[in-house]
């Protein structure tokens, strides 16, 4: 009898269980794709590439200095005196230097930027994201990069890029 009373009870805890689960309704994001794909990912993207359109070009400017001074040593260097020689090869350290400081802290500012904006682009998709989730009672929306598996059904990635179009 006490069996009885004890199946009776996990099978009633576990009907419960199932009633419950089908009412909780979840959905996935993907935030890589929205940092790909949304309009404001796009301008910000824009947006700092145009502010490091002249860091690059001065970084190209010593590029090509590096290689014309380069090109003299392999060109002229066997004819050259010795003191004119060791002089344009210090030259091209010094500047083979500069560029490889230069790359490198654009790059870092490059990142710091990139970090800055795609804050304000999450800042923005939690907004959307809660918003979706209210007025379409969401109990539970996960940010997922690399799942194995997801159901289109539940993917509501295109719906959060779509709100965030629409700002």
């Amino acid at each position: 009898m006490m069996i009885v009373l004890i199946i009776m009870a996990f099978a009633s805890g576990l009907a419960g269980g199932i009633a419950f689960a089908g009412d909780i309704k979840i959905g996935v994001v993907n935030t890589e794709k929205i940092l790909r794909e949304s309009l404001p990912a796009i301008q910000a993207q824009k947006k700092i590439e145009q502010e490091f359109v002249p860091r690059d070009e001065d970084i190209k400017k010593i590029a090509v200095q590096a290689k014309t001074l380069q090109d003299k040593l392999e060109k002229n260097g066997m004819t050259m005196e010795e003191t004119e020689r060791r002089h344009l090869e210090r030259n091209l350290a010094n500047l083979s230097r500069e560029y490889q400081r230069a790359q490198k802290q654009m790059r870092e500012d490059l990142s710091v930027r990139q970090n800055e904006e795609y804050g304000i682009i999450l800042e923005r998709t939690n907004r959307a994201i809660s918003k979706i989730a209210e007025a379409e009672k969401y109990d539970l929306i996960l940010q997922l990069q690399d799942s194995v598996y997801r159901s289109h059904r539940i993917d509501i990635t295109d719906q959060v890029i779509k709100a965030l179009d629409s700002e």
